[in-house]
């Protein structure tokens, strides 16, 4: 009886596999696999216009879209590394846990408006180059802008909003 039983559970362990190019079998669907590990037919359903399974991308974006059957890169799309020149820079890459933390209060639109236009707002009084409203009357190029450019200024790629 011994020996039946382990004829058994040898049969019921050898039935089933779930090695990965099982992809196509009727079970084994929901479970996704990388592009190299799967068979002849798993790769044949990835190619063309419109494949049956998705391509694993490994979380890298497309850098285009697809027209016509077609492949059109998209320059925005592409990743740029901005990295500044550091050939002159005295600062070292290691800082030592022992550094004091540094506690800065929050910057407030007040200090922003102090530190960009309240210089020129003074010596435009003081000039008398200023009407009756108050208003300048050679405005500078910031002040020449209006609420909706000077926000896509300060959310443009380089500005110091970050």
């Amino acid at each position: 009886m011994s020996k039946i039983s382990n004829l058994i559970n040898f049969i019921a362990k050898r039935s089933i596999s779930c090695t990965a190019p099982l992809e196509g079998k009727r079970n084994f669907r929901k479970f996704p696999i990388p592009n190299k590990r799967g068979s002849r037919l798993h790769r044949e359903q990835q190619c063309g216009p419109n494949p049956e399974l998705d391509v694993d991308k490994r979380g890298v974006r497309d850098v285009g879209y697809y027209l016509d059957g077609r492949f059109v890169t998209v320059p925005e799309m592409i990743p740029e590394l901005i990295v500044p020149d550091l050939k002159d820079c005295d600062l070292k890459p290691y800082v030592s846990y022992k550094v004091t933390d540094v506690t800065q209060s929050e910057f407030t639109p007040q200090q922003l408006f102090d530190a960009v236009y309240s210089k020129k707002i003074v010596t435009d009084f003081k000039q008398g180059k200023l009407d009756e409203n108050g208003q300048a009357l050679e405005p500078s190029e910031e002040e020449k802008l209006q609420p909706a450019e000077a926000v896509a200024r300060a959310k443009r790629t380089g500005s110091d909003i970050f």
